[in-house]
């Protein structure tokens, strides 16, 4: 089982249908519905997601895409004990990827799949971006 955790550029790049990277960032999020993956995002990279949303897109709209999406992956809690992390890991530097890599972490995720990847140098958990995780994981 491959657990992949989504950070809020590439629900950002479905939601909105962003090219060219839509064209990797569809195919990974539709991985929600094959058995061998387990896909899961967080409460704040659904509340980014939903302000970039929101302002492509009517409120009424962005909460509709948002619904849909919540329908299909798993959401990883932000739990106390990932804030505490956060703020002791000194190797952390921007609050909102510590909250991420702790959320994913948690979960047992297999890697992070962000269109910032050098956000994540701390991260013990492998990173890649959407085009690295189809080759590796999709192209194999």
């Amino acid at each position: 089982m491959v657990r992949i955790f989504l950070d809020a550029n590439v629900l950002v790049s479905v939601l909105n249908k962003e090219y060219p990277l839509f064209t990797y960032s569809s195919r990974i999020l539709s991985l929600a519905s094959h058995p061998n993956f387990e896909v899961y995002t967080s409460p704040l990279c659904l509340a980014i997601a939903f302000y970039f949303a929101e302002k492509k897109h009517k409120s009424a709209l962005a909460k509709q895409k948002i619904d849909i999406l919540c329908q299909h992956i798993k959401i990883a809690e932000n739990l106390s004990d990932g804030v505490i992390k956060t703020l002791s890991n000194k190797k952390i530097q921007d609050f909102e990827d510590g909250l991420e890599y702790y959320a994913a972490k948690e979960n047992n995720c297999t890697c992070i799949i962000t269109e910032d990847t050098e956000d994540f140098y701390f991260s013990e958990i492998e990173v890649l971006d959407c085009k690295e995780f189809f080759n590796r994981y999709l192209l194999s």
